[in-house]
Order: structure tokens, then C-alpha cells, then sequence
């Protein structure tokens, strides 16, 4: 027999062995413990938690029941399951079931390589909408404000599953385009024209109203009147405007309040001091009449707009590159946009991502062409042309080409480099990333690699901090968080302002200076101003300026000292251990606890309430229940470690008259004391720790759900990371070298 044919068979022989021993490993000792210690709640249609232990059968655990046996083994480490109240098994078979999970059942297959997985097509979220269009046009307009809020999937905005497009945002979209053109390119029609306003009066009896303002620039003027009238007798108000006693313009003014009409004057004028003059010539008074007995002339506003037909003097800086090859004025409109044709195309390139096609260039000029033919200036034709290359699907998509069915295809190079320029910047590929995928230089691991080290140094990956760790640590959950100010009176915007801006200032600075996540748990310093300083405590720190301080590791060090989020995991009123608790174990370790069950009560707030004494003693009197005792023993002895902080973050230790008691014991025996004692704690997870965050920042990279294939990745990423001290851009590389990152498959069978 061959060597390579004598391997073959010993592996098929070792694998064959392998699977029996796991199979018989299950069936002998695992499911006999399940069956006895779990399958009362957790079997038939009607299982607790959508968790039915009955029919998962090992030979999916890797795969479609991955999921669910993840959450089995947290249960089982954090000794929530089985309830108190129920039989316990012993140490040893609790060990038995927690080992075949963890080395058996979750150990992923990774024999065949990694999946790349699929991508649904997603459209551009507001955050991407608003940078593409600042780097693509060099404004700071931010018309996706306007936009309706985006969904969330998976805890991140960048899902294309739920990144939908519902009728009104199409409406959006048109404003935002034409908004957009507008401050890309100036323009010489009255629309883009400069403006200001006069105030109006009302005018009871027959007599002038005089306006004095200044004109800077000569030119062609309109000046704009918003009149109405009152009625009284048999003609409406009648009014002449006119400008330094010439072209004066008559009209009457209708008797209608509630839709004021408008009057235009178009006319030349020079630099300087300038008199309007508004003339209410035919007052009437009828005192027999019952009603409309007085005819007046009310001005709403006087608005002088121009020089129309004239640039701006302050062109916008996109204007002056654009048209860097003039379009000749005076030459045939087909002339004109040969020329407009060659300047459009590296702009609708860099728009959709990718070099422009012969067709869409064609349906851009025509769009010129068009507006050229029914008399728009160059200009204005322009910012037709923009608009509509802006609410092209091929600007607001991020669409990439399936592969073929039940096939792998590598992404081309435009594709890795608006993969890679949304998930570090979340926007368009700038001018050196575009140019090398012009070059095909996004090809190999390397390339890939040294485009995203380069791009985690510019300023625009601060996106990372805003974006990313803004939606994994709930930070965005401040716009909506308001302590009572009757408590808690010194918590104010410029206070709200700057905790958030001292977390993701912490993970700008582990981005920059490419150090441990780990610090995220554990860093000994952080960022704030007097204000903040003053907060914490934390003497002789003056100005509105954040600077990097020491702290005291016994009172603040990691993101679980950080204000912005004691304040979000608080209640208006009081703090919230079950909600910091929670929110560690879903946030830092991406192990949520079970969903209550229905009808569970609220805590008592209330002295007079069910619950009463301190708020340790009331949630201690609250789990008594078994119902909620399962959850509550997970969450609460976490959120006990930080009742140091009250519900703005503040350190304190007295609640009301008691004192603090900031002590925690875990399920498995663990003990310790206050926020240190707590932090020591988690560090012993840093593995957890690590592979949490690795899968956030993945499913926010791929914009996607992890799938159980992705397991084989985020091992990989975690051990890669583990042995170069866990920096954030070794992180990065291992995503963005990935397949699941650099090549997309069709889930489709080969027909």
C-alpha cells in the first residue's frame, strides 16, 4: 500500500473511532444526566426557553444545534442550571456535561477550512450615508440625519438583513441628493443665491413703509414681499414695492392670512446703501359695517436674493475641482458634455465604488444633456447630473456579486477595499485604497493587511469608537438616558457629553496606539476634562480639554468604571444591578442570561411597597421567588460589585443611610468586594473576554450574524490574538485576511 493511501485510511480509521467515542460518550453518560436533571422543563413543543433537549441529537451539535448547546454550557458554568429548587447533580457529573460540551459538542470542525459565508446586499446606513458623502464631496452637510432611524441586527446597524428601504426613506433619498448637489456645486440660479430678510409691519392706513439695507456685490437682484391683506369694501389691499424710487411694482394683495402670497421685484443694483419702499395706497374704514369694516396691508417679510447669475465668491472647494477643464459656455450642448462626460467619470467612480461602466456614464451625460437642452445653466445641469448619480442604486447599495451556485468566489478588488474602508471608516475607499484596487493590489493577505494597518492610523477609523463600540457598549442608549435632575441635579448635557466622549476616547486610544483589548477591563488610566475630574473626584485637571489622567484602581479602572456606562445599565432614580449585571454578561462575554419569564413582578420602589429595606435587601427579597432567582443569581452579585457608583457613575459610599455593600458571591463559590475585587474577577475570563469581542467586531466587519461555520474564524482570530498580546490591529489583520472577509459563497446547490 502507498503512504498517501495509508494515511488516508488511518485517518478515515481515527475519525471513525473518534465519532463512536463521542457518540458513546453521549449516549452512555451525557444524555442518561440530561434526561434525569433537565428534561422535565426542557422537552416536547412546550420547553422552557424554546429549549428542547430532547431532540437535539449530537451529531448536529457542531452545526445546527450549536447555538443552543452554547447556551446550555453557560447556564451550567454559571450554576444557573438546574433551579435551586430542583434535584442537582453532583460535581462530577455537572463536570461530565459541562467537559462533552466544551470538548466534544462546541469544539468546532475545522477540518475543511473556514466558510466565507454570504452577505445580503445592504444599503448605506446613516453614519456611512453622511461620511461617503463628506469624503466624496468634502462637505459637512449631514442630510441622513433626516432619514428615519436604522434597524439593528445583531447589535449593529451594519446588518444587511434589516437594513431596508421603506417608501419614505426613497423620498429621503431625492431631498438628500438634491441637498447635496447644491453644496457641492454653486450654482448662478436664484434657488442657490444668497438671501436675507427684512422685517415686515402691519400697515392700517394709506402711507409708506421705508427698508434701508446694503449690497455687497453688484449684480441682479429679486426682492421678495410676503404680504396679506384684511378685506373691507369692494377692492382688496393694494400695495407698490419699489427700490430707491424706480421700478415700482403694483399689486393687490389678497385677504388670506393663513396663505400669505408673495410679490417679486427683479432688478439691477449697485454696491452699496440701498431704500425699500412699500406703499399701502387705498385704506378703507367702513364703520356701519358688522364685519370686514377696516382694509389694512400686513408684511410678513421682505427677502432681497442675489447677485443672481453670478458664482458665489466663496465657490465651494469640489466646485473648483470639478470643473479643473472648463466647459465652454458658448459651445453646442453636445460639445459641452463630451467634456462633462471625462470630468463625471472619476467622481461616479469613486461614488459607486468601483470604475464606472460605459452605461452608466451614458445615462449621466444624457441627464446633463437633458438640462442643457431645456435652457439650465452649466452649473445647475451639473447638480442635476450629482442628484441623480446619488439616488443611483449603485451609490446607495453595497451590492456584490454572487458566486456561482454551490461555489466560493474570491471578491474582486474593488469589493475587499469597500469591505475594508466600511468597516474601519464606515465610508467610501479613499484615493490611495481606490487607486490600489485600480492596480489589483488587493489580491493577496499582505496587501490586504497593509491597507488596514495604514487606514487604523488615519483619523477617520475614530469611526470604530463612534460606530462600533458606540452599539456593542450601548453607548448610543445615552440619548435617551435622563437621571431625575431632582436626585441627581449636577448631571447636565455638558456632563452627558463628556462621559461619552471619555469612552470612546479610551477605544480611540487602543486603536492609535494599537494596545490590548484587555485594557478595556483593566487600563489604570482614562480620559477627562474639569468637568468629568470633577465628577470622579479626580483633583487638578482644569479646562474643557480631555487629557489622559492615572486613576485610582480601587474606585475607577476599565470600561466598568466609566460613568457612560454606570449611567446607561442605572435607572432614572436609583442604580440597577440587574441591569449592569446583565449587561456584563452579554456586553464583555457575549453570555446573556435567559429571558424572564412572564408575569415576573417589578422591584418595588416604594417604602410601602411589597419589597422593603435597602435595595440589596428588596432584590434579595425579589429572587426569594424561584422564578426569578435562576436569572437574578447570575446578574445581581455582578451588579452588586458596582454599587459603589450611583446612577450617574459617581463613586459614593452610602445609599441614603446604609452603607454600601459592595460585595458579590457567584454561583460557583466566587467571592469578592467592590469594583477591584470585581475586576479581578473577570480577568480570570479573559479568554471569554477576548472571543466576545472578536465575534462583535466581526459580525460588525462582515455585516452579517455569525453563523456556526464562523466558529473555525473567530478560535483562530482569538488564539492569533492571544499570542501577540491581544493588540487591536493584530485583531483586525486576522479579519481582514479571512475568507469569510475576502470571499463570499452562494448557499446555493450546484444545480
Amino acid at each position: 500500500m502507498s503512504q498517501s493511501a495509508s494515511s488516508v485510511t488511518t485517518m478515515v480509521v481515527l475519525a471513525l473511532v473518534s465519532a463512536n467515542a463521542s457518540a458513546s460518550t453521549f449516549e452512555s453518560r451525557v444524555r442518561p444526566l440530561l434526561q434525569r436533571y433537565c428534561f422535565d422543563c426542557h422537552e416536547g413543543d412546550r420547553a422552557e426557553s424554546g429549549i428542547s433537549l430532547d431532540a437535539y441529537r449530537e451529531a448536529d451539535a457542531k452545526t445546527s444545534d450549536r447555538a443552543a448547546w452554547l447556551k446550555v454550557l453557560r447556564q451550567l458554568q454559571g450554576r444557573a442550571m438546574p433551579p435551586a429548587d430542583a434535584e442537582q447533580p453532583s460535581p462530577e457529573e455537572l463536570q461530565a456535561v459541562i467537559a462533552w460540551l466544551e470538548d466534544e459538542a462546541l469544539k468546532p470542525d475545522c477540518s475543511g477550512g473556514e466558510r466565507p459565508g454570504r452577505v445580503t446586499v445592504r444599503r448605506l446606513n446613516r453614519e456611512e450615508y453622511n461620511n461617503t458623502v463628506r469624503d466624496l464631496f468634502g462637505i459637512a452637510v449631514r442630510p441622513a440625519d433626516d432619514f428615519p432611524s436604522d434597524d439593528i441586527g445583531f447589535g449593529f446597524d451594519t446588518i444587511g438583513d434589516v437594513l431596508r428601504i421603506p417608501p419614505v426613506l426613497l423620498e429621503r433619498y431625492i431631498d438628500a441628493a438634491e441637498t447635496v448637489a447644491r453644496a457641492a456645486i454653486a450654482s448662478t440660479d436664484i434657488d442657490a443665491a444668497a438671501s436675507f430678510v427684512l422685517p415686515g409691519a402691519a400697515m392700517g392706513r394709506t402711507g409708506d413703509m421705508d427698508r434701508e439695507f446694503t449690497v455687497e456685490r453688484a449684480g441682479d437682484y429679486v426682492i421678495r414681499v410676503t404680504a396679506w391683506g384684511d378685506q373691507a369694501g369692494p377692492e382688496p389691499p393694494r400695495m407698490t414695492i419699489a427700490v430707491d424710487g424706480r421700478r415700482a411694482r403694483k399689486a393687490d394683495v389678497p385677504n388670506d392670512r393663513n396663505s400669505p402670497s408673495e410679490h417679486e421685484l427683479r432688478l439691477s443694483l449697485k454696491n452699496g446703501q440701498h431704500t425699500i419702499r412699500i406703499t399701502f395706497s387705498n385704506d378703507y374704514y367702513d364703520p356701519k359695517a358688522t364685519q370686514k369694516k377696516d382694509r389694512n396691508l400686513h408684511i410678513g417679510s421682505i427677502s432681497v436674493i442675489g447677485p443672481i447669475g453670478m458664482l458665489p465668491a466663496d465657490v465651494p472647494a469640489f466646485h473648483n475641482r470639478f470643473f479643473s477643464q472648463p466647459i465652454p459656455v458658448g459651445a453646442d450642448p453636445h460639445e459641452q458634455t463630451d467634456v462633462f462626460r471625462k470630468l463625471i467619470r472619476p467622481v461616479a467612480s469613486r461614488a459607486f465604488r468601483r470604475r464606472v461602466t460605459e452605461d452608466e456614464l451614458e445615462g449621466l451625460s444624457l441627464v446633463f444633456l437633458a438640462a442643457r437642452d431645456r435652457g439650465e445653466t452649466i452649473e445647475r445641469a451639473t447638480q442635476m447630473t450629482l442628484a441623480a448619480m446619488l439616488v443611483s442604486p449603485s451609490f446607495l447599495l453595497r451590492a456584490e456579486a454572487a458566486a456561482p451556485p454551490g461555489r466560493i468566489r474570491d471578491l474582486d478588488d474593488f469589493e475587499v477595499a469597500s469591505r475594508l474602508s466600511y468597516f474601519l471608516w464606515s465610508s467610501l475607499p479613499d484615493d490611495d485604497l481606490f487607486r490600489a484596487a485600480v492596480r489589483g493590489e488587493l489580491r493577496t493577505t499582505e496587501q490586504v493587511v497593509r491597507q488596514a494597518r495604514r487606514m487604523l492610523l488615519d483619523p477617520k477609523a475614530a469611526a470604530l469608537a463612534t460606530n462600533f463600540a458606540g452599539q456593542w457598549l450601548g453607548l448610543r442608549g445615552l440619548d435617551e438616558v435622563r437621571p431625575d435632575r431632582s436626585l441627581f441635579p449636577h448631571f447636565d448635557d455638558d456632563l452627558l457629553k463628556a462621559v461619552r466622549q471619555e469612552t470612546e476616547m479610551l477605544f480611540e486610544h487602543l486603536v492609535r496606539e494599537d494596545r490590548s483589548i484587555l485594557e478595556l477591563l483593566n487600563a489604570e488610566y482614562t480620559f477627562v476634562n474639569e468637568r468629568l475630574a470633577r465628577h470622579y473626584g479626580i483633583p487638578n485637571v482644569t479646562g474643557d480639554e480631555f487629557r489622559k489622567v492615572a486613576v485610582d484602581t480601587n474606585q475607577r479602572g476599565g470600561l466598568l468604571g466609566h460613568a457612560s456606562i454606570l449611567t446607561v445599565t442605572s435607572n432614572p432614580t436609583r442604580t440597577s444591578p440587574v441591569k449592569r449585571g446583565k449587561w456584563i454578561l452579554e456586553t464583555l462575554f457575549n453570555a446573556p442570561p435567559p429571558e424572564p419569564p412572564a408575569n415576573v413582578p417589578e422591584l418595588a420602589e416604594e417604602a410601602n411597597g411589597q419589597l422593603t429595606g435597602t435595595l440589596r435587601q428588596r432584590m434579595e427579597q425579589h429572587r426569594a421567588d424561584a422564578a426569578c432567582a435562576t436569572c437574578h443569581k447570575l446578574m445581581d452579585p455582578l451588579g452588586f460589585g458596582l454599587e459603589n457608583y450611583d446612577a450617574t457613575g459617581a463613586w459614593r459610599v452610602h445609599d441614603g443611610r446604609a452603607d454600601v455593600d459592595a460585595s458579590g458571591e457567584l454561583p460557583d463559590g466566587q467571592e469578592f468586594t467592590g469594583p477591584a475585587g470585581l475586576r479581578s474577577l473577570l480577568a480570570e475570563r479573559n479568554d471569554d473576554f477576548r472571543r466576545c469581542f472578536i465575534e462583535k467586531l466581526l459580525t460588525y466587519a462582515l455585516g452579517r450574524g455569525l453563523e456556526y461555520h464562523d466558529a473555525c474564524a473567530v478560535e483562530r482570530i482569538a488564539a492569533a490574538s492571544a499570542a501577540r498580546d491581544d493588540r487591536f490591529s493584530v485583531i483586525v489583520a486576522e479579519i481582514v485576511a479571512s475568507p469569510a472577509f475576502r470571499q463570499i459563497e452562494s448557499g446555493e446547490q450546484t444545480p
